[in-house]
């Protein structure tokens, strides 16, 4: 499923995690313990996904100790699900990078980056905003040629969610 055109698109941009919870958001790859794992709406570097926290906390100091701790579990998850997908699909895949900012978005979430040897160098070293607009040109929308991706970063973290939330695993509920 990708992102449909005109107000049922903005519909769910604008509640993406009501959305989410609803079955409307076409980017869910997973419904995680403490959040919902999303494929990008760009995939100017492939492989980029968010963890959007489902709970109305805005910065991770919101939620007690616990919960944070839980939060960073997933999204490092949700990481270990990208970078083993995208390494597999492109041996140029270095690593995967994770940020949590909320300057533009006020609600937590955590973005996870696949970076790759063929980035021009003086943007490997960087954030990935530094790449500004162009992360966002038509050419890299989401769209129905990223559907194996999502099918393989869903299947991977279904894999990976399944083991690390196996009853008796450490730090299982």
């Amino acid at each position: 499923m990708t992102p449909g055109g005109g107000e049922e698109r903005a519909d769910w941009r604008a509640d993406r995690v009501g959305s989410a919870r609803r079955g409307e958001n076409p980017t869910v790859l997973l419904r995680m313990r403490t959040g919902w794992a999303v494929i990008g709406d760009t995939q100017h570097l492939p492989g980029y996904c968010v963890l959007l926290h489902d709970g109305s906390a805005d910065r991770l100091t919101e939620l007690p100790r616990r919960d944070r701790a839980g939060f960073l579990a997933d999204l490092s998850l949700l990481g270990e699900a990208v970078e083993a997908v995208c390494s597999a699909r492109d041996a140029a895949c270095t690593r995967a990078n994770y940020e949590v900012l909320g300057n533009a978005m006020h609600h937590l979430h955590g973005h996870v980056h696949a970076r790759y040897s063929w980035e021009p160098e003086h943007r490997r070293s960087g954030p990935v905003w530094l790449y500004g607009p162009e992360r966002f040109a038509p050419e890299h929308a989401l769209g129905p040629r990223h559907d194996g991706l999502r099918a393989e970063l869903a299947a991977a973290l279904r894999a990976i969610t399944a083991e690390e939330y196996a009853p008796g695993t450490p730090g299982s509920a």
